[in-house]
């Protein structure tokens, strides 16, 4: 581990594309496609204005290419040029932003850090990075085929925010994966078929979803470490790989932000991040519903009080993975918790997202518990096999143990 984390000066790009606040929307989406970027800074002078993202224009797609920048902004969190590496990543995934600008002390813009920019120095930041990337991996729910119509893919637009999707054909295998950037090419250009379907005249939303996928898709098989699998995301100039099942199938995906989620953990178990328990939830963008997601709110943080009877939490992450698109669809809700004792993982599917949200804490909080009692539980001493009757056995607290063993040895 390295003797400090490095800051946001350490770790942000100078060499920077921005727009004035007064740009026309075409002059921002020209550079963002011919540059591959998700956002560009907007700028009031030399001051940092806001942020345009891909995301947030994507969502006011009707809007005409002529209205000005300054109306689509997003406000980014401040960071610093002091700014530590955990903070930043805390602050990317709490905001859903994929890169932050970097300020001066009068607001100036100084550079930019992105979640590339994090997942690039992490692998010589955390210890658990030689570890197989499976423990980390999410389901991915949804998946999208080959022939679907690009129109398909707006009704999945908050899916498409958090990390590309899957792309198989009829018999389920993964051919591609299809991202916002990837949306973001034909989305304003509607008389225009795909990059592979020069020669359709029609409306761009018709084509299949094919024409526009990034293909081959970046991938992984179970087994493979952490740190490759950062690799080739910096490699490839993608935010997710996708796992594979020995079939070929994808079976689940790691994104950028799973792998920012290790660094938060490791700083707080380090005591240098935030005191409170970092919570991300995925999946539930865009919710409607705010009763619904503060009684979420409720249930996690009443389970996250009860597991720090028996261990420190870290960081939680939920996603929500919706089994269908209408409102009564059965959802997959994933947890994997965490501590300063582990990590912990709980699943379940039902219709009731604050029932499932419940008992999936209550789960956690019992293997925790359950984890607690045994790394306490009395050991058995002494040479030879086990006795098979437990009258014949010898417990010992392990402390007891030590004791005795040192009396044995002075003897």
């Amino acid at each position: 581990m390295p003797d400090r984390w490095p800051t946001a000066i350490d770790l942000m790009t100078a060499d920077l594309v921005t727009v004035t606040h007064d740009a026309p929307l075409s002059e921002a989406l020209g550079l963002m496609r011919s540059r591959e970027i998700h956002e560009i800074p907007v700028l009031r002078g030399n001051r940092i204005a806001g942020m345009l993202t891909f995301e947030s224009i994507a969502r006011r797609a009707t809007l005409p290419l002529s209205t000005k920048a300054e109306h689509l902004l997003i406000l980014p969190p401040v960071v610093l040029g002091t700014t530590p590496y955990p903070e930043i990543a805390e602050q990317l995934l709490s905001t859903g932003l994929r890169a932050a600008p970097v300020v001066g002390r009068r607001g100036e813009l100084l550079g930019l850090v992105s979640r590339t920019d994090l997942v690039k120095a992490l692998p010589s930041l955390v210890r658990s990075a030689s570890k197989p990337v499976d423990g980390i991996a999410r389901s991915i729910g949804t998946t999208v085929k080959e022939s679907d119509p690009v129109r398909s893919l707006i009704a999945r637009i908050r899916l498409l925010e958090e990390h590309p999707l899957p792309v198989v054909d009829r018999k389920g295998k993964l051919v591609g994966a299809v991202g916002i950037r990837d949306l973001g090419r034909i989305l304003w250009r509607p008389t225009i078929g795909g990059k592979r379907d020069a020669e359709n005249k029609g409306n761009a939303m018709d084509v299949a979803v094919s024409t526009i996928m990034h293909s081959p898709p970046v991938t992984a098989n179970a087994g493979t470490s952490i740190t490759e699998a950062a690799r080739r995301m910096i490699r490839e100039h993608v935010s997710s790989v996708f796992v594979l099942s020995p079939s070929g199938k994808p079976e689940s995906l790691v994104s950028q932000a799973d792998l920012l989620g290790l660094a938060i953990a490791e700083a707080s178990r380090e005591g240098k991040a935030l005191g409170d328990v970092y919570v991300e939830v995925t999946g539930l963008r865009g919710a409607s519903d705010p009763s619904i997601l503060t009684e979420i709110d409720r249930a996690v943080a009443g389970g996250l009080r009860r597991t720090s009877r028996y261990a420190r939490p870290l960081l939680l992450n939920l996603h929500f993975a919706p089994h269908a698109t209408h409102r009564t669809g059965d959802v997959t809700v994933e947890a994997r918790l965490h501590t300063n004792k582990g990590i912990f993982y709980a699943s379940t599917t039902g219709w009731n997202l604050l029932a499932g949200t419940g008992g999936l804490m209550d789960e956690l909080v019992a293997q925790v518990r359950r984890h607690q009692e045994e790394t306490r539980r009395p050991r058995h001493i002494g040479g030879g096999r086990r006795p098979s009757g437990e009258d014949e056995s010898i417990l010992v607290d392990p402390e007891l143990e030590s004791r005795i063993r040192t009396a044995t040895e002075d003897e």
